[in-house]
């Protein structure tokens, strides 16, 4: 196991005199020791108090504070010891373990896995396999919504929003927001972010089931992978709606920039 002795300067001036350790220099402040103390917890916890103090070298106040900090925000909890884990006579010692929250903040290999999985998903069935799948996704996010019925801004706007609530619901933090005379459906976070940077599918497939909803133009304006701080689709609410004559395609891709001054050429 490695073990991280990051102390802040309250905690090297909280150990006792003449007590060694062997902790590693400190070289960053308290979240470096709490991350330490978390770490300790996920690989050997259940554990004491004591046994955190011993491993990375803090004083038992730095430990309690670190620990008391940790139950309040319920990414760890607090239990008895067993009656045979009891070392000597007393009170039988507190051992603390990280709760499902707790282990829910730790990083994990998701991205890395969905990845995988999608790239061998290509392998066996090509691009179109990959976009099905992307489909199948947005349509099971968005699924129990019906597309608007009259091309009203009134219903459009609704159908927007009731589409950003069925988003959140999937962990988009999703919103809406009158924008002259449209309105953009804003996804603030995107928990596939990474993976859709390396497969566009997945944003395409989105885009394609807000246009099925609404029946109308859409046009999206940013994405969170790439770059951008939210994930952002206007939406006209003087409704154009999709004919024959344009594509899925062009109808869900920006606006071009005209630059011509409106005449003719000879």
């Amino acid at each position: 196991m490695k073990t991280v002795g990051l102390q802040s300067e309250d905690e090297r001036a909280g150990r006792k005199a003449g007590t060694g350790s062997s902790a590693a220099p400190a070289t960053a402040g308290e979240g470096h020791t709490r991350a330490a103390i978390v770490q300790l917890l996920l690989e050997e916890g259940p554990i004491t108090a004591t046994a955190i103090g011993t491993t990375l070298g803090l004083a038992p106040a730095g430990v309690r504070r670190h620990l008391d900090a940790l139950i309040n925000s319920g990414q760890a909890r607090a239990s008895r010891s067993a009656p045979w884990q009891q070392k000597g006579r007393g009170r039988p010692a507190k051992q603390y373990q990280l709760t499902a929250a707790g282990r829910g903040q730790l990083g994990h290999a998701y991205d890395d896995l969905a990845g995988a999985a999608i790239r061998q998903l290509g392998e066996i069935g090509g691009d179109q396999a990959i976009t099905e799948f992307a489909r199948k996704r947005a349509r099971t996010i968005v699924a129990g919504i019906a597309p608007v019925e009259q091309h009203t801004p009134q219903q459009t706007e609704a159908k927007a929003e009731e589409i950003a609530d069925a988003f959140t619901v999937a962990g988009f933090a999703a919103s809406t927001r009158k924008v002259g005379t449209g309105v953009q459906i804003c996804q603030h976070h995107c928990p596939v972010a990474h993976v859709a940077e390396e497969f566009p599918q997945l944003c395409e497939a989105e885009l394609e089931a807000f246009r099925d909803l609404l029946g109308t133009h859409v046009q999206r304006l940013a994405t969170i992978a790439n770059g951008d701080c939210a994930c952002t689709t206007h939406v006209p609410l003087l409704v154009i709606p999709i004919t024959n004559k344009t594509s899925p395609e062009t109808a869900a891709q920006p606006a071009a920039i005209r630059t011509n001054s409106g005449r003719s050429a000879e």
